[in-house]
């Protein structure tokens, strides 16, 4: 008896606990909470399709336009001149940039003129006698031989007896030894060919120059050109005489410059196509790097957009009615950071700053920035 009601008693007990601890595990159980939509906001603006200008940036370092690379035909003792010999000296056109001691060589040709004035002398008693109708003029020429200065051209010989006369006596072979010489005397001096500065120099006064040596570097100031090397899709876009944006490195100056030159053959390595800008400014430098932005064409009916805003597949984002969609575009030209796109309809709106987690059919709202002025007291 006794072990029936432990055995009851402990069947209750047990039963208890159960229906204990269920209570207590349904008194832990929690609604489910209730969850928010999102809403993001996005920047957007309407489409409005129009003309896009097409512009190519290129980039290079300034060259002189107008460049003398200065070489020694002769041999000869560099004499100091009027100016120092150095960088940065500035010429006018026809100034003596470098001189070379020619006190040997002048003195041959001083002895070739002589000899030539001799010789025509010798003839002259000849042509009195035999050709009394040309004499005057030879001795028109005679009076005017000044042995100081450039050999004047001989006369004009019109009939062939004087010609046969003349060249029989070695005048004809005599007078061209003169000009050769003087010819290469005129080479001991080199004179500024246009106003410009010395932007390399290689000798010093006193030094020997030898035949063949470069001895400096001569350019003029006031015109420079850009060489830059353009996509071989614009090169028929461009055209001679078209303006262009320069603009230095730190990008605290530009300047106007125009297509001069284009070149003719693509690059077969890098596929592209020289064009030479020609600029002009007081405070340009050879040397220098410049960027360039070359108007190639423009493109109508389009918009143009951040690189970034271009997804896979040439689609862009775009709101209807507070929803994102997706929609196809086509894109025309690629730039460093931008992109212009055709084929999307006016009056849509379009994002126009990346948004995270983006997808079609994302409820969104179109951030309105208010601008109000106040006024300060």
């Amino acid at each position: 008896m006794r072990k029936l009601v432990l055995s009851i008693l402990g069947i209750v007990l047990i039963i208890a606990a159960v229906f204990l601890a269920k209570k207590i595990a349904d008194s832990k159980t929690k609604p489910a909470p209730k969850i928010e939509k999102v809403v993001k906001i996005v920047f957007a603006k309407t489409v409005q399709n129009g003309t896009v200008p097409i512009i190519v940036p290129a980039n290079g370092n300034l060259v002189a336009k107008r460049r003398v690379e200065l070489f020694s035909e002769v041999q000869g003792v560099f004499r100091k001149g009027s100016k120092l010999f150095k960088t940065g000296e500035t010429y006018r056109a026809g100034e003596t940039i470098i001189s070379i001691d020619a006190s040997e060589y002048y003195a041959s040709v001083q002895s070739a003129k002589s000899n030539l004035y001799n010789l025509i002398t010798s003839i002259m008693p000849d042509l009195r006698l035999d050709y009394p109708d040309v004499f005057p003029k030879w001795q028109t020429y005679l009076s005017g031989f000044d042995i100081n200065k450039s050999t004047p051209p001989l006369p004009e010989m019109p009939s062939e007896k004087e010609k046969y006369f003349i060249s029989g006596r070695g005048i004809l072979t005599n007078y061209y030894n003169v000009k050769n010489l003087e010819q290469r005397l005129s080479k001991y001096r080199i004179v500024a060919p246009f106003n410009g500065v010395l932007t390399d120099a290689l000798v010093t006064e006193g030094s020997l120059v030898r035949s063949g040596q470069k001895l400096g570097e001569f350019i003029n100031t006031d015109v420079y050109e850009l060489e830059v090397a353009i996509s071989k899709t614009y090169s028929d876009l461009l055209k001679l005489g078209e303006t262009v944006s320069l603009v230095n490195l730190e990008r605290t100056k530009t300047y106007k410059g125009k297509v001069a030159r284009i070149n003719g053959r693509v690059d077969q390595a890098s596929q592209t196509i020289r064009a030479f800008i020609e600029v002009s400014d007081k405070s340009l430098k050879e040397g220098m790097y410049l960027e360039a932005n070359l108007n190639a064409k423009e493109e109508t009916d389009a918009i143009e957009i951040d690189r970034g805003l271009l997804l896979e597949n040439n689609r862009v984002f775009v709101v209807r009615d507070t929803i994102l969609d997706l929609i196809d575009v086509r894109p025309v030209h690629f730039s460093d950071k931008k992109v212009v796109l055709k084929d999307i309809p006016d009056g849509l709106t379009i994002v126009t700053k990346p948004v995270v987690g983006a997808y079609a059919g994302m409820l969104v709202k179109i951030y309105e920035e208010e601008v109000s002025n106040t006024a300060k007291l």
